[in-house]
């Protein structure tokens, strides 16, 4: 008889195209997944793996047998979702993806919540961007994911799919307290042609925004140095060296010389979470649901009484 657990390792590196992504996505070491695809080609007699360069690559019986795993993990987690929903309680293995900057600013005090209120639920978290979060959840890879998007640049989401709105994260212009632009209270888009940007690189959400909005007014914006994380960010615009879009969510204090300014209009990103409709049901995801509500609730009244972290006072 297949072995459950190592079947899901091969679904892994189907689905993540290495042994070190399905490691991440399983919250297991690399070595680990190599040892149980080794132990699953020893119960099959054949070789599920090859390698090719720095990498694996799957074989054609892999490939069939990675889709065969797909099909049973779905039946395993509709009888985990039934058998939970019966009982009344969360229990099991949540796993849960996460953009960066929610997982520092909402889901520390999500799941200490959801851990106190459900002990016998084993959450597990992975840091994950927007786009491959929503395919992870669809897959059935994860249980759940906390995603965001623009209005002007929605996430593509995938038919089967449930989503839960948590509200907007408003994105502030990030410059040096000396640029013209922070005797303004509110910066206009127009103002922004002509600046040299810091920005995260291509292919993120921000990234797109920043890209759509400047093009609208008439210019391709000079984005010189391209980092995916925005505390880079914000130590380069502390080094004078460009302005940049901040979210709020997650973000620290400002350093001495930095400041936030609105934008108008307001950029602003949607944040959400989504699940597998079949799981709705659940308790566990219910539980995380409300958790992750809950916080939020607190977070924007946090960030309403501050007036937005580290705005600081506009003009000398």
């Amino acid at each position: 008889m297949l072995d459950l657990g190592r079947l899901r390792a091969l679904h892994a590196v189907a689905v993540h195209g290495s042994v070190g992504g399905a490691a991440a996505a399983l919250g297991f070491t690399p070595s680990a997944v190599s040892q149980q695809i080794s132990k699953l080609e020893r119960e099959t007699r054949t070789v599920l793996l090859e390698r090719q360069g720095r990498g694996v690559v799957l074989t054609d019986a892999a490939v069939r047998l990675a889709d065969t795993a797909r099909q049973l993990l779905a039946l395993v987690e509709q009888a985990e979702v039934t058998l939970e929903e019966r009982r009344g309680q969360a229990v099991g293995r949540l796993l849960v993806a996460s953009f960066a900057t929610g997982a520092r600013g909402l889901l520390p005090g999500a799941l200490a919540d959801l851990r106190e209120r459900c002990p016998d639920l084993d959450v597990r978290l992975l840091e994950c961007d927007p786009y491959p979060a929503a395919d992870l959840v669809a897959r059935g890879e994860v249980d759940l994911a906390l995603v965001q998007d623009w209005p002007t640049v929605p996430l593509p989401v995938q038919d089967g799919l449930s989503r839960l709105d948590l509200g907007l994260d408003p994105v502030d212009l990030l410059l040096r307290a000396e640029h013209p632009l922070a005797a303004l209270g509110t910066v206009p888009v127009a103002e922004l042609l002509g600046q040299r940007w810091i920005s995260v690189p291509p292919g993120n959400i921000c990234h797109d925004w920043l890209v759509r909005t400047l093009r609208e007014a008439g210019e391709e914006p000079d984005v010189l140095y391209q980092v995916g994380e925005f505390e880079t960010q914000i130590a380069l615009v502390e080094a004078g060296l460009g302005l940049g879009l901040v979210p709020r969510l997650g973000r620290a204090a400002l350093p001495p010389g930095v400041v936030a300014r609105p934008v108008s209009p307001e950029p602003a990103r949607r944040v959400y979470a989504l699940w597998r409709t079949q799981a709705s049901r659940r308790p566990a995801i219910t539980a995380a649901l409300l958790a992750m509500r809950e916080r939020w609730a607190a977070v924007e009244a946090a960030s309403a009484v501050a007036g937005g972290p580290g705005t600081g006072p506009a003009g000398p």
